[in-house]
């Protein structure tokens, strides 16, 4: 039975996108829970095992990010998403009860796992979904429900902790912080079972009528349906692709752009802000409450200001974004780093009040540029014969960058901070960020030399000029098999 025609475009968006809510709680609500966790389990803080739990979510993503895309070319995207469901359900509620290290931590890689899933399908879903002219705001609501995620993260953490809103025990809190992402998981069960199939995946399996239903559901517009059905066809005749072609002449291009934009977008900072935000802040001289609040007010300028690149994202190239994002988010760590090791930051002066806002300028930059940009580029530039194996790649290689950032970040932490000084941790993250900033300014360069624009290009356009490019370089005698 097909239910596309009863559902409203927003519906699909919406639910489509829902697995970035439970990607973004999941990732965020861990900053707070920490506070706490370690004080009911006997954990020591900056332990092996204090580290691991954080981490262990970047392993599962690893592991689910290399397994859903091979696996959505065969059995489709919305299959995938409604595992997803099951496994971000069953990993909530294991880390909600988490009765001790082992439970918490084999939940917190399953948790991973759908975090994972969710980062390599839901891109290239809303992709595929989405019309040429529209893709970019489609898939920048991606980055908005992370952001949402996120800030309901943040909110949870301050109302569930005990000097909160709701003021709950310590060894109550955290578990209520990690099982309420459950609901939303369950939420985007019920709601993917009336979701639409991607029309790439219906014509690979020859059902074409199927097919145009969705895309005439997607897209009023009947000649542009036709005409977008026709390139999906031929291309839906060159046989599925792997290893091979995904590191092949045809291909590389993307490939590097892919590797490139993935590595910048951790390497810069961006989840050990979000990770570590509660501890910059103490760092710079504020309580933990007041932590926990700024996080609220943070988390929810993000989604603002995510909101808005979903307005602009189909009116300006992505290569402008990211350039402008990365000059923004490097300046802004500078100006961090600046204030704490200058300005000697303490409770309520100068410099602590130039380190907030320095680090809420940061974040903005990212969620309205390299958060969104990177996720959209990478799911539409890679050809539709490798377009799942290709977004599992890329998910790969940020999930193993993110792993190696926030893994790294204590220990060059302890490395960088200067012993018997005044403010001595603060003055150790100023310095480590002053690194994420200059490579902020590297990010610039990359962007120039390796990166393709994608605006406003139909999937099947971008895909043909790999190929053109491909066929120009390649002998005569090998150019027949990119026909």
């Amino acid at each position: 039975m097909n239910h596309t025609r009863h559902l409203s475009t927003n519906f699909v968006y919406f639910f489509g996108a829902l697995g970035g809510l439970l990607f973004g709680y999941d990732t965020g609500v861990i900053s707070g829970a920490m506070l706490f966790i370690g004080k009911e389990l006997g954990i020591k803080s900056g332990s092996f095992q204090d580290g691991f739990i954080t981490a262990s979510v970047l392993l599962g993503a690893i592991i689910g990010a290399a397994v859903i895309g091979p696996l959505s070319d065969k059995l489709g995207r919305k299959k995938l998403l409604l595992i997803a469901a099951i496994i971000f359900f069953t990993g909530a509620l294991g880390s909600g009860i988490g009765i001790n290290y082992t439970v918490l931590v084999v939940s917190r890689v399953i948790l991973g796992i759908a975090v994972g899933a969710a980062s390599a399908l839901i891109p290239t879903y809303l992709a595929e979904l989405s019309p040429a002219d529209k893709r970019g705001g489609i898939g920048t609501l991606f980055q908005l429900m992370i952001m949402t995620g996120i800030f309901f993260a943040y909110v949870s953490n301050e109302w569930l902790s005990p000097n909160g809103f709701l003021g709950l025990k310590e060894n109550v809190g955290w578990h209520w912080m990690l099982g309420l992402a459950a609901i939303p998981a369950a939420l985007l069960f019920f709601g993917g079972l009336r979701l639409p199939e991607s029309p790439r995946f219906l014509v690979r399996n020859g059902k074409i009528d199927d097919a145009k239903r969705v895309l005439s559901q997607m897209n009023p517009n009947a000649k542009l349906v036709e005409e977008e059905l026709h390139d999906i066809q031929l291309q839906a005749n060159i046989p599925s692709g792997g290893f091979k072609e995904l590191f092949g002449v045809m291909a590389r291009p993307v490939l590097i752009m892919a590797l490139g934009l993935a590595i910048f977008q951790q390497v810069m900072g961006c989840n050990t802000v979000l990770y570590y935000a509660p501890k910059i802040f103490i760092s710079a001289g504020f309580s933990e409450h007041f932590a926990l609040q700024s996080h609220i007010v943070i988390g929810l300028f993000n989604v603002i200001v995510t909101a808005i690149a979903v307005k602009i994202m189909d009116k300006i190239d992505r290569k402008k974004m990211l350039t402008y994002g990365a000059i923004g988010m490097g300046i802004s760590l500078l100006l961090m780093s600046t204030a704490m090791l200058v300005l000697q930051a303490g409770k309520g002066n100068l410099g602590s009040w130039v380190c907030v806002i320095s680090l809420t300028l940061y974040i903005a930059f990212f969620s309205a540029t390299w958060g969104p940009v990177m996720w959209v580029m990478i799911g539409e530039a890679f050809p539709l014969n490798i377009r799942g194996l290709g977004n599992s790649f890329g998910a790969v290689i940020n999930w193993t960058a993110n792993f190696a950032v926030s893994q790294t970040f204590p220990m060059l932490l302890i490395a960088f901070t200067p012993a018997n000084a005044i403010n001595s941790e603060g003055k150790g993250i100023a310095k480590l960020f002053l690194i994420y900033g200059a490579l902020c300014f590297v990010a610039i360069w990359f962007i120039a030399k390796f990166t393709i624009e994608t605006r406003n290009r139909s999937l099947e356009s971008i895909e043909a000029g790999l190929r053109s490019k491909a066929h120009a370089k390649m002998p005569y005698n090998h150019k027949s098999s990119l026909l």
